[in-house]
């Protein structure tokens, strides 16, 4: 999608002209040019510095449809392969640290959220317990359809109680 464009702003890129007349010149062994005409460093297409081209890279790296925001170390290893610029690694991190759902959802860029606050510990058993319901399981000859799930915190005892979801709390209780 970019091949154009870049070959035309690899014309207009005073370095890459440069690096492009060493090729012709055979004095740089690390660039070459492939059969389209595009400058290339170590098989990887040579990107002009120019920021809306890199921009528009990064952003279809960033938000395509098959790798939606990689976070910067994904998204360098998958953009190494085929692109090379001076400064590529610094530009990903820039550009990832701009987005607001990557800051979000990367762990490590979160400030802890404080001290832990530990737990009281019942002295008793059943004490303190807690409940659940798991429910959508298929009907059982009595006509039950969930199970009920006590557990006491201090002994980590569990009861699975047959129930049905239209139990009145009443008749829970």
């Amino acid at each position: 999608m970019f091949l154009q464009q870049i070959q035309k702003l690899q014309n207009e890129d005073p370095k890459l002209v440069l690096k492009r007349q060493m090729v012709r010149d055979n004095l740089d062994s690390e660039f070459s040019i492939d059969d389209e005409g595009i400058l290339r460093y170590h098989n990887r297409i040579c990107v002009p510095n120019n920021f809306d081209l890199k921009n528009d890279i990064l952003s279809e790296a960033h938000n395509s449809m098959y790798s939606i925001h990689p976070g910067s170390t994904k998204m360098y290893g998958d953009l190494k392969k085929t692109y090379w610029w001076p400064g590529i690694k610094r530009e990903i991190s820039k550009f990832i640290a701009k987005c607001l759902i990557c800051q979000q959802v990367k762990a490590e860029h979160q400030v802890p959220m404080g001290l832990l606050q530990p737990i009281m510990i019942p002295e008793w058993k059943w004490e303190h317990i807690s409940m659940d319901f798991v429910s959508g399981l298929p009907v059982t000859p009595r006509k039950k359809d969930s199970i009920w799930v006590i557990v006491d915190r201090l002994i980590k005892s569990a009861h699975f109680i047959p129930v049905r979801t239209d139990f009145s709390l009443n008749k829970l209780a």
